[in-house]
């Protein structure tokens, strides 16, 4: 009900105007079924568009840190990410992974659209980084349609670290559909989860123009901070 609401009611309606963004591809869209939608990650806001330009309900899977927020900002935030379809999971590894394997294959079963970013988190400088597998093997087990989907500058309308936005024009790329029914049963071979994961990477570079870097963005992210202390 929350997400409907900010959708079509209260904050849906402004962006759409305020903001105005291009749509390439709608024809690749499955209009029923589960999909998983595979997008690059510039910015904060690439999930709270992505479902304005979508007529089916989305979720997407996000670190459970945004849910362990205190006081008044907390619950405001944990508003938020339940009103734009976000997922809490948790990315330590081991069991945890599993469990959020589980959880995107759950919204998958249900026959409803799930979104991932295979660069794990937002790039660091507006460059492509390398996919992490995770998506590989929830594609390989979930059997759906693959996406991918290319935003397109929403880091100048909301750069890392900013908080108020830039009015601005962004775009939105659905390629179309991947097919790794080949695959099929070999979810276990890490091999063909890389050969898949770079398969992606390889068609949302081409869609978004972003340069590629094959390191992973969290690594960058961590040298940075490493250097900034």
């Amino acid at each position: 009900m929350l997400y409907w609401f900010a959708k079509n009611l209260l904050v849906g309606p402004l962006l759409l105007t305020v903001f105005r963004p291009w749509v390439v591809g709608r024809e690749n869209i499955p209009r029923t079924g589960g999909v998983i939608f595979a997008g690059n990650h510039l910015s904060f806001i690439d999930s709270v568009f992505l479902p304005l330009v979508l007529d089916r309900h989305i979720s997407f899977l996000a670190k459970a840190d945004y849910w362990r927020g205190r006081g008044i900002k907390g619950w405001l935030t944990r508003q938020f990410f339940k009103g734009t379809g976000m997922l809490p999971i948790d990315r330590s590894g081991g069991k945890a992974s599993e469990a959020s394997l589980n959880t995107g294959l759950a919204v998958l079963a249900k026959g409803e659209q799930l979104g991932i970013y295979p660069e794990g988190t937002r790039s660091p400088d507006g460059r492509m980084y390398r996919g992490r597998t995770g998506v590989a093997r929830m594609i390989l087990e979930g059997g759906v349609p693959v996406i991918p989907i290319a935003m397109i500058d929403t880091d100048k309308v909301m750069p890392t670290g900013k908080k108020i936005p830039r009015v601005r024009r962004i775009g939105i790329v659905f390629g179309e559909p991947l097919d790794f029914s080949r695959f099929e049963g070999l979810e276990g071979d890490r091999f063909v989860l890389r050969s898949i994961t770079d398969e992606i990477m390889y068609e949302l570079n081409r869609l978004s123009g972003q340069e590629y870097v094959d390191v992973y963005a969290s690594s960058v992210k961590e040298r940075v901070a490493a250097v900034n202390h």
